[in-house]
């Protein structure tokens, strides 16, 4: 891998706090601190991407390479640097945060000129990371490294991870928050993006009244990552909030589409580029319920439920339009952007359920259809994923639902009501699909591009982590196999829902954020 391309743009542009100072502190006026990472003396690679290595400028992975991606004996050109921003923390602003767990190597630019941050996470505690030890456990590193790939190959916009490495070194977590820590392995990620910068970087700043670097970090962030946004002044912030908004919206459909749950859409947890971030408790669905949350520390109000996001991300875009309103000075239009998104939003959202059920477009009666499809997939605790596979299946000829063909996607026992109900759903969507001008040959290979075959469930990686754990890797070696086919079944037996044995296991059905 050739390291000494890596570029500091950041700390060269803004300011920042030079001292090297790990007390965990507020550092006003500034963007940065620069810190050292813990350094880890006996790391071992437990994975590499070698193709995103190549696609990044990176190249090769030779065996001198672990040390960096441990964060060790790094090369003189790396200068390690923590940013400083701020949120809104379950609906509460929190004040200044930071990369608690994540300390920034910089940027590489590829041989097309496009330029990608590296970062790690887990390599040490920083001046932002709150009375933590700054490290990270196997499970949360397996789990980021997995996850962020099994997003992209799924189409949806995400951060990416380069590696995953063992730190050599015991960690004490509490995973449930109940009382009960222990000694887990230590792990840590390399992780890229085209940027990190978050809603939070700009609430940082305004909360401060620091407006200059306000603008400066506006600017900059238009500059290199909006080159489509040509205008000037204040028109120059609108179109920049706008961008945003409809990268946002957009995001959430696709994690709607893929049966995504984040698990804590804090502000801080927002990219300003539209991708998915800080992969923690979240979860793919399995029955179908918008009440859904994974994430112990949200309940019992479940704010960050799948069904919820989209709202939820329409509300932190309103604190980064109270962040921006110093550049934009126009409470009328941010008030329309921000009403606009709710029409932006279920455009898109309505145009993606059309594509998953094969319809070549929005007809009067379908709002009626998907509604009456909610509450089907709701009562029959239905597998997500598993119901628009066998969708696929059905033809133009009327088909009867039977507990042989539905039984495999279904979480509930189905009597002849419930097969009642089912039949009258599938006699709709055969009427619905009558209506279509196009083929029912072309409508299904509209759905299978939509609708994934291989979802990365959270028993596979509890199974996953407990074999890493255990010393093995086939099993991550077949998961990373399958993550970058996920519209194919090349491995069948992963194409299926939970077993029943995992309803009710730590770490699998429910998580921390500490997950």
């Amino acid at each position: 891998m050739n390291t000494d391309l890596i570029q500091q743009p950041f700390i060269k542009k803004f300011p920042g706090d030079f001292s090297g100072n790990p007390m965990q502190r507020n550092t006003p006026k500034v963007l940065f601190a620069t810190i050292s990472p813990a350094g880890f003396e006996n790391p071992a690679l437990i994975a590499f991407n070698h193709q995103l290595s190549e696609e990044i400028g990176l190249g090769k992975f030779e065996d001198k390479d672990l040390n960096f991606l441990a964060a060790t004996k790094l090369p003189e050109n790396i200068h390690t640097y923590a940013t400083a921003y701020a949120g809104h923390q379950f609906g509460n602003w929190a004040g200044q945060l930071g990369d608690g767990r994540a300390i920034l190597a910089g940027e590489i630019t590829d041989s097309e000129g496009r330029k990608t941050e590296l970062q790690w996470k887990g390599a040490g505690a920083t001046p932002y990371s709150r009375h933590a030890d700054g490290r990270a456990v196997l499970r949360s590193s397996v789990r980021e490294y997995l996850m962020s790939e099994a997003m992209y190959h799924l189409n949806v916009p995400t951060t990416r991870a380069l590696s995953l490495v063992f730190t050599g070194e015991d960690v004490v977590r509490d995973m449930m928050y109940n009382g009960n820590p222990q000694k887990e392995k230590g792990a840590v990620v390399v992780r890229t993006a085209e940027s990190f910068l978050r809603f939070g970087h700009f609430e940082l700043l305004s909360a401060q009244r620091e407006y200059t670097l306000l603008q400066q970090l506006a600017d900059f962030t238009i500059e290199n990552y909006f080159p489509e946004i040509t205008s000037a002044g204040n028109d120059k912030y609108k179109d920049f909030f706008k961008r945003i908004s409809e990268r946002t919206a957009d995001l959430m459909v696709e994690w709607l589409r893929v049966g995504f749950v984040h698990g804590v859409m804090n502000t801080d947890n927002m990219s300003v580029l539209g991708l998915t971030i800080d992969y923690g408790p979240y979860s793919m669905l399995d029955e179908y319920d918008l009440n859904f949350t994974p994430n112990i520390t949200d309940l019992p109000g479940r704010r960050y439920a799948f069904g919820q996001q989209g709202q939820i991300a329409q509300w932190n875009l309103w604190q980064l339009a109270n962040a921006l309103f110093p550049l934009i000075n126009d409470e009328k239009f941010l008030e329309d952007a921000l009403n606009g998104y709710g029409d932006y939003f279920w455009a898109a959202h309505d145009r993606m359920l059309c594509k998953k059920f094969g319809f070549d477009t929005l007809m009067e009666g379908d709002d009626e259809f998907f509604t009456n499809w909610q509450g089907l997939m709701h009562e029959l605790q239905l597998d997500y994923t598993l119901f628009f596979s066998h969708l696929e299946n059905i033809g133009s000829e009327l088909v009867k639902a039977t507990k042989e063909a539905f039984g495999y996607v279904c979480y509930t026992i189905l009597n002849e009501e419930k097969l009642s109900k089912l039949n009258h759903f599938l006699k709709a969507y055969q009427e619905r699909l009558s209506k279509n001008i196009i083929s029912r040959t072309e409508s299904i290979s509209m759905m299978k591009p939509t609708n994934p075959k291989f979802i990365l469930r959270n028993y596979l990686l509890y199974e996953c982590i407990e074999e890493i754990n255990q010393g093995k890797t086939d099993l991550l070696e077949k998961l990373t196999i399958a993550l970058e086919n996920p519209y194919e079944e090349r491995y069948p037996e992963l194409c299926a829902k939970r077993p029943l044995g995992y309803d009710d296991v730590s770490g699998c059905s429910m998580l921390s954020c500490s997950s």
